[in-house]
């Protein structure tokens, strides 16, 4: 079996993606809103409609990773004004999406029974939409980029290969996690769908995306 080697223009070897992809797993795995908007949809929808939540997510993150390669993320972190309007963004778009599951009227989970009870699922387009901009108003997600990606780029050698195999490496960990945080979902899914749980679901989902938004306004700007 032949041996797969990366461009040498890129100049990564094997060690350095192992270690960044190590990194950003651990990174990925720990919840955040993108993981709440997945288990969510699943409930709600089925594990299927979190595909196109994911896409929204990753594609989301490729973006801020792009500008964080572009220097949004230095400026992010070099400018107040930047930094707290991106906050104040992301963070309304967080409690708007956490009033939402609060103030429904019908359980997040009516049941496979009856239908009726079950809002009929977004468009494609709406559910990649809200998962894009939860990732790309978050200016956590460019600072981490911008913190990140210098310790694995070496910056004498082009830096468009090495800037994507790191982000279509995060990209895919996102989705992997993404897709199994909704498998696991979809089989609590029985449970869940009972009276006494199912509109304890949209509280739950309601306050942590409130308090997932919260905590972005009480972030601060890093100085050196």
């Amino acid at each position: 079996m032949a041996a797969v080697t990366l461009p040498r223009d890129a100049n990564m070897d094997a060690h350095s993606i192992l270690t960044y992809t190590l990194v950003a797993g651990i990174a990925i795995a720990s919840p955040g809103p993108a993981t709440v908007m997945a288990l969510q949809n699943s409930l709600t929808y089925g594990a299927k409609s979190t595909l196109w939540s994911s896409l929204g997510n990753a594609s989301g993150l490729f973006c801020m990773s792009a500008a964080a390669m572009l220097g949004l993320g230095a400026l992010i972190a070099s400018s107040e004004w930047v930094f707290n309007a991106l906050k104040v963004l992301g963070a309304a778009y967080l409690f708007y999406l956490g009033a939402k599951a609060l103030l429904t009227k019908k359980a997040v989970l009516g049941g496979d029974s009856d239908p009726q009870q079950r809002g009929a699922m977004p468009s494609r387009l709406k559910l990649f939409k809200s998962a894009f901009l939860t990732a790309a108003t978050n200016p956590k997600a460019a600072m981490f980029f911008t913190a990140l990606f210098p310790q694995f780029i070496n910056q004498q050698a082009p830096l468009v290969p090495q800037f994507l195999i790191l982000t279509l490496i995060f990209m895919a960990l996102s989705l992997s996690s993404l897709s199994v945080y909704a498998l696991l979902a979809s089989q609590a899914r029985g449970l869940l769908s009972r009276p006494q749980f199912s509109r304890w679901v949209n509280r739950v989902v309601g306050t942590t995306f409130i308090g997932f938004g919260t905590a972005l306004l009480a972030m601060r700007r890093q100085t050196a």
